[in-house]
């Protein structure tokens, strides 16, 4: 009898379009560059150099981009199937890893949430095992989870009696669920919960009155007067043992375990990666699980049968043994009805992964991946040395264990060792979830890209303009990081993987770069039609179509992507290439220079946890559609600067041809000017037009106007060859 399938596996349909396309569009720039480098020989001028630098520019990134595009696949999963290839005593015991950091930026109610839903997986509970760090070694965190134990045992039986598919609370209760005769019991528990660990959060402190549990107590009792968030010795908490704990029902509980590593100022530490060897070492030595779910704290489960999936992949009886890990991709909730911010990220999360897919599978996105834990240690317990003692059959609270646990969590343990750099989460980067999968492609490791209809996973997104642009800006210096390190994905990753494969990686991590060319178009054609000095071909010359067709190819070619094959409105289209362009003229040029200035050892540029606290007002804002500025940061500058520079320029582009004539010659550069205003309507709104908090500020406004008119004046005196 053959094995039932688990998953399918299917090229798309569009391939042969994209193929066509790219090579129509590549002869095209093709000629384009030959009629730039015919300029810089016959008519060289700073003009010609900045426009053949721009377009080079994004013909690089543009052919790079295309590598995802090449070979698409669709998968399916059937986890139906699985009870026909194993039992769930052979189902493989799961590590849950859940990193937090800031209680005052990751609310600790969340994050809980996030831990209840995968706590209650459809899932033998004997199998499932929870680790939360907490890096910043917040108590506070710490008695959110306390209350989480409690809860949980009422939460999971609940949830696997009625089959409910939304198990993190907060989303269950605001879903209007069915009501069942213990949902009302059920909701009241876990709203007392909420209310007393917010109000412990909003106190700021935390008497040990609340802690009746002896064990709790002296684990509290570490927070000493010298205890910080950077200077504290490790906190290792079992708030949940599989071989002592039973919910109501009598049920075995999974188990949950918090850990705060040890942090020392004279110590790196190495941010997300670092504390994610840290929970690698514990886990390994307490439950070592054979798959490792790595989680954010806010991304919560949002498929109780998540687990399933990722094993129609990892027990298959032909799956590929190079298989490394199954990636769920980033989906969020919240996001208002036109996605202002492009918070959703579809291309990268719903496009460019199904390209990678096709040739040696998706990157890690920093959440929703499950590892075999063989992808990322060695042989002993996640690289653990245990100095001879035998740890797999002895219970998560046995003292040898928690010495042991203790001693993998120091801040010293990884001194001389190959951790950060052969084994685990790797390290030289704050975008360690890209460079680890990169580094894993090299070794010779597969992935696949897991991406059933009902979101694996949800999660937040940010809510306002500049939490936004920040984001991008850590993200794309973490991606320059990666680019520019001894494994240079265009060199060392072409040398060690498929080439298309390492030009995909090649083209996230330099795609800061397109700031080079978005900067220019967005001032050299505007400072041009200042000087009245024409620097593209006519609209009767034959180069012109060339830049009609270019243009249009590009933008088409995108929205077929985004509106007909991702399924989302042309709003949502518009929205995306309008941030696209903001991240051009601020986040990809912030990034370059920080990462600039930390080679020269100018930066201390840290990693920043992004806010998922939102005020009323900035939640009325955002859903209502409306962009929040609302913060003096200098990350508008640049944006909304050049929107100004445009704006004048459009207009005296337009009086110039009434007046004089010669639209011929200077239709280009207005029609750039005009794209640009329409663009920056909601930037004109935010500086002139709006009266609410969130307008643009007075200081970024009277700024960037004084700079526009500095640019446009200054403008008017160089003499162009």
């Amino acid at each position: 009898m053959p094995t039932p399938l688990l998953h399918s596996c299917k090229p798309l349909s569009k391939t042969w379009l994209n193929r066509m396309f790219s090579l129509v569009y590549a002869v095209a720039l093709s000629v384009l560059l030959l009629r730039h480098c015919r300029n810089l020989i016959y008519s060289p001028s700073t003009i010609a150099i900045a426009l053949f630098l721009a377009d080079f520019v994004l013909a690089f990134l543009w052919l790079t981009y295309q590598c995802f595009h090449w070979n698409p696949v669709e998968r399916k999963v059937f986890p139906e199937n699985l009870k026909h290839v194993a039992s769930e005593s052979e189902y493989p015991p799961i590590d849950v890893l859940i990193c937090t950091a800031d209680p005052t930026k990751e609310p600790p109610i969340g994050v809980v949430n996030t831990a209840l839903s995968v706590l209650a997986y459809e899932y033998p509970t004997e199998k499932l095992s929870v680790y939360v760090s907490d890096d910043g070694g917040s108590k506070m965190t710490l008695y959110a989870f306390m209350e989480c134990a409690k809860f949980a045992k009422q939460w999971i039986p609940y949830c696997k009696k009625y089959g409910v598919v939304d198990r993190a609370p907060e989303a269950y209760f605001g879903s209007q669920p069915s009501s069942y005769p213990e949902t009302d019991d059920i909701k009241i528990m876990y709203e007392d919960m909420k209310s007393r660990v917010e109000a412990a959060v909003q106190s700021g402190g935390l008497s040990l009155d609340r802690v009746m549990e002896p064990e709790f107590q002296d684990a509290f009792r570490k927070w000493t007067p010298d205890f910080t968030s950077r200077q504290h010795p490790t906190v290792i908490q079992i708030l949940l043992d599989n071989n002592a704990d039973n919910d109501v029902a009598g049920g075995v509980m999974p188990n949950l375990i918090y850990v705060s590593r040890e942090k020392n100022n004279h110590q790196p530490h190495n941010f997300k990666a670092g504390a994610l060897n840290v929970m690698l070492r514990v886990s390994g030595l307490m439950t070592n699980g054979k798959l490792v779910l790595v989680l954010d704290c806010d991304m919560y489960s949002n498929d109780p049968e998540t687990p399933l999936r990722a094993l129609c992949y990892f027990m298959d009886p032909n799956a590929d043994p190079k298989l490394g890990f199954v990636q769920f991709p980033q989906r969020f909730d919240g996001i208002n009805k036109n996605d202002i911010y492009a918070s959703e990220f579809m291309p990268e999360t719903q496009i460019l992964s199904l390209g990678m897919d096709g040739l040696l599978g998706t990157q890690f996105m920093g959440t929703g991946g499950f590892f075999k834990r063989d992808t990322i240690s060695d042989d002993s317990p996640c690289g653990v040395t245990t100095g001879g003692v035998q740890t797999k059959s002895k219970p998560v609270k046995s003292k040898d264990i928690l010495v042991l646990a203790h001693e993998v969590a120091s801040c010293n343990y990884e001194d001389h060792t190959k951790w950060g750099s052969k084994i685990g989460f790797r390290y030289g980067t704050i975008t360690e979830d890209t460079y680890t999968s990169f580094r894993l492609h090299c070794e010779g490791w597969k992935s696949v890209l897991c991406n059933p209809k009902r979101a694996a996973f949800l999660g937040g997104s940010p809510s306002n303009l500049n939490d936004g642009l920040t984001q991008i800006k850590r993200w794309y210096m973490g991606f320059l990081e990666i680019f520019f390190n001894k494994y240079c994905p265009l060199i060392y990753g072409v040398r060690s993987m498929n080439p298309l494969q390492a030009l995909c990686y090649t083209h996230y991590t330099l795609r800061s770069f397109w700031s080079i060319p978005i900067i220019i178009y967005a001032f050299l054609p505007q400072i041009s039609l200042i000087n009245s000095v024409p620097i593209f071909t006519k609209v009767s010359e034959d180069g012109f179509f060339l830049y009609v067709f270019l243009f249009l190819g590009s933008y088409g070619k995108d929205f077929l992507d985004f509106v007909v094959f991702g399924r989302r409105s042309a709003i949502r289209w518009w929205n995306h290439q309008r941030m696209w362009l903001m991240w051009g003229l601020s986040s990809y040029p912030f990034a370059l220079l920080e990462w600039s200035l930390k080679c020269f050892g100018l930066s201390t540029f840290g990693f920043n946890v992004t806010s998922k606290v939102v005020d009323e007002e900035q939640n009325r804002l955002y859903e209502q559609g409306v962009v929040e500025f609302g913060v003096e940061s200098v990350l508008f500058l640049p944006i909304t600067v050049a929107s100004l520079v445009s704006l004048w320029v459009f207009a005296k582009g337009v009086m110039h041809v009434l007046i004089y004539g010669r639209l011929e010659e200077f239709f280009v550069q207005i029609f750039i000017s005009g794209f640009v205003v329409v663009n920056s309507w909601v930037i004109y709104e935010g500086m002139f037009l709006r009266k609410d908090k969130g307008k643009m500020p007075l200081k970024v406004t009277l700024a960037s106007i004084a700079t526009a008119i500095a640019i446009y004046f200054l403008s008017t005196l160089i003499m162009f060859p």
